[in-house]
């Protein structure tokens, strides 16, 4: 895990399978950075090629580890049966759904270091909404 002034970045191994496919190993990363303080991004794919990268909310990468959390896209689910000391994160599209198991205890310490860079509900104090609102609107950001 490493920690910067504005990121927190996990390399880790996760074991991913379609809905009836056994899982595969797989690298993967989950980054935080507080230019973006409610979102996490995990990436993971071959070592050929860009990853792939889903964007979902911390607190619900948070939340997932008490019960089972999310709908839509994204759906985490705390340890469960045959892998207790696992993750899973459920991601979902056109394409199909996978299922991604990462080790607990690694998603455990990289989420209690972005509550350390952000903590809970200081999330507005990183954001810069007048840059936001200027970029949506296409002006300038000079007066």
């Amino acid at each position: 895990m490493e920690q910067h002034l504005s990121t927190v970045t996990c390399p880790m191994t996760a074991r991913v399978s379609a809905l009836k496919g056994p899982p595969l190993p797989l690298p993967a990363e989950l980054r935080y950075g507080i230019t973006d303080p409610y979102t996490v991004r995990l990436s993971f794919g071959p070592s050929t090629g860009p990853p792939v990268t889903w964007v979902f909310a911390r607190e619900l990468l948070a939340e997932g580890f008490r019960r089972p959390t999310g709908s839509g896209d994204v759906l985490v689910l705390p340890g469960h049966g045959r892998n207790p000391h696992s993750i899973r994160i459920v991601l979902s599209n056109f394409a199909g759904t996978a299922l991604v198991d990462l080790p607990a205890a690694g998603v455990a310490s990289f989420v209690r270091e972005t509550f350390t860079l952000v903590p809970c509900g200081a999330e507005s104090d990183h954001l810069d909404l007048d840059g936001a609102i200027t970029a949506f609107m296409g002006r300038s950001s000079r007066p």
